[in-house]
């Protein structure tokens, strides 16, 4: 069986979770959020701890109670305490500016970039290089700091670009004579 899926979920006071038939609904202080569970997998709520399990003995119910697990934690982890990704601007004249549901980027281009800050997210820009995309849905601030990475990603030889902050651009030496 899943290793992950035999360890319960446990669930924080201050957050409310419900199972309804195959729908499992979280709430919390950072906000809620809602998803339905695989067929094949059952969901029960007792005690504070969510415990999730197969339905039949076959490997992919396993490593899909695993899974169901993983996103069940990661909504009780969003709703109480949230996620954040950080991102750095390195390059001469790159910077960043939250203006309300905007962000403004200068990276290097003819125009500046304005990227639209979905429902959900919160991005702060604590100096001009740096960019936090904050959130309860674990997915969407990792969906949001890679579409804001695909405008200018890194490149190789002088690493400038825009890169997770944790992220170790690999630098190539430049062609010679």
């Amino acid at each position: 069986m899943s290793r992950i899926a035999k360890n319960p979920v446990k669930v924080p006071s201050g957050v409310e979770l419900s199972v309804e038939g195959q729908q499992v609904s979280v709430k919390g202080s950072k906000g809620e959020q809602a998803m339905l569970v695989h067929p094949d997998v059952v969901v029960n709520f007792e005690d504070g701890q969510v415990s999730v399990r197969p339905r039949a003995e076959s490997s992919t119910d396993f490593s899909m109670a695993g899974t169901m697990r993983s996103l069940i934690s990661n909504m009780v982890r969003g709703v109480s305490e949230g996620f954040e990704k950080k991102l750095e601007l390195v390059g001469v004249g790159y910077r960043a500016k939250a203006q309300g549901k905007t962000l403004n980027l200068s990276l290097g281009f003819s125009h500046p970039v304005d990227f639209e800050v979905p429902e959900g997210i919160q991005i702060e820009t604590p100096s001009q290089t740096e960019v936090v995309i904050k959130g309860a849905d674990k997915q969407l601030v990792g969906q949001v700091a890679a579409n804001i990475r695909a405008f200018r990603p890194p490149e190789p030889y002088k690493g400038k670009g825009v890169k997770y902050a944790d992220e170790r651009i690999i630098r190539k030496e430049a062609k010679k004579k």
